[in-house]
């Protein structure tokens, strides 16, 4: 039996994006397929499991979330603005994007969107919101323009809603998620756990 990782992300988050290309990385090295699943973090997924969106936090947590930006950002190696142009920004038409690419082109062409929309808010500092950027970054991924207009469609609102759910049902609270027969991993930083565990099989 094929090893799996079900990603649950939100598509604004700059800790799923400082983790997206190591988790490509690691489905790579051990052959296991992931699930593309974005969710609705903030509407859905906080309320329910005591989150707090970011400009509710303490100011010490807002402050120390920027340290950490920074510090993960150049041990990694990886461009990363702490405050870029557009953000806060809502992720919820790149997330159905991502569904749609998902459910006409398969999860690794998902994963490939969702890297691109990731990089576009944290080294690009592009709007997600805006549907000509979803649709730049559909063409430079050499996906079709199609999906555009298919991640406005009641099958991808209805599997949004559902993901989403699939979430709180399995106990996630934050994004990156990465679940492993049930085991939850949380967290970019958690990328080394979910490597022994996939080492396990």
């Amino acid at each position: 039996m094929p090893l799996t990782v079900d990603y649950y992300f939100a598509p604004q988050s700059p800790w799923t994006y400082l983790g997206h290309a190591r988790l490509t990385a690691l489905a790579a090295q051990f052959k296991a397929h992931v699930n593309v699943f974005p969710v609705d973090l903030g509407g859905k997924v906080f309320p329910i499991s005591g989150g707090l969106p970011l400009g509710a936090r303490a100011p010490q947590r807002q402050a120390y979330r920027l340290v950490e930006l920074k510090r993960f950002s150049e041990f990694l190696n990886q461009p990363l603005h702490i405050k870029p142009k557009y953000f806060p920004v809502a992720g919820d038409d790149a997330a159905r994007l991502i569904i749609a690419v998902r459910q006409h082109d398969g999860d690794a062409a998902a994963m490939k969107i969702t890297g691109a929309v990731l990089a576009a808010v944290w080294a690009q500092e592009r709007n997600i919101a805006d549907d000509h950027v979803l649709a730049e970054l559909l063409a430079e991924q050499g996906l079709p323009s199609a999906r555009t207009g298919q991640a406005h469609s009641q099958t991808v609102q209805e599997a949004y809603e559902a993901y989403t759910q699939q979430a709180i049902d399995a106990g996630v609270f934050g994004a990156p998620s990465y679940v492993v027969h049930g085991e939850i991993f949380w967290g970019q930083d958690r990328l080394g756990f979910l490597e022994r565990r996939l080492t396990q099989g």
